[in-house]
């Protein structure tokens, strides 16, 4: 139960201390999203890293996007190649990656 808890509260505790959220430009946030398209963008979210599972994020709600990505950003949230590449995303860069993906549909 603790392990559903946590993170549950961490992340709304994250929500809760954003800043108001900068409005994302789904077209920029597009063009972004290329270069996650190698893990996310697998058909079927198969992966090459059995020890990894690829979330879906297409579809994902904008509010929690942002909040994953800046806790990659800040090293909340551990996983090496989310926060590299975190780490190379502007405040600006996160809210329209978020802006784009929360505007498509899910992959079913």
């Amino acid at each position: 139960m603790k392990r559903i808890l946590l993170p549950a509260a961490s992340l709304v505790l994250a929500l809760a201390a954003l800043p108001a959220a900068a409005s994302g430009d789904p077209e920029n946030g597009k063009a972004l999203f290329y270069t996650c398209t190698g893990c996310h963008g697998i058909a079927d979210y198969k992966n090459a890293y059995p020890t990894y599972r690829v979330p879906k994020v297409g579809g994902q709600n904008e509010a929690y996007l942002v909040a994953a990505l800046v806790a990659y950003k800040k090293g909340e949230r551990k996983h090496p190649t989310m926060q590299a590449q975190a780490e190379s995303f502007s405040d600006q860069e996160i809210a329209d990656i978020a802006a784009y993906l929360s505007s498509i549909k899910p992959a079913k």
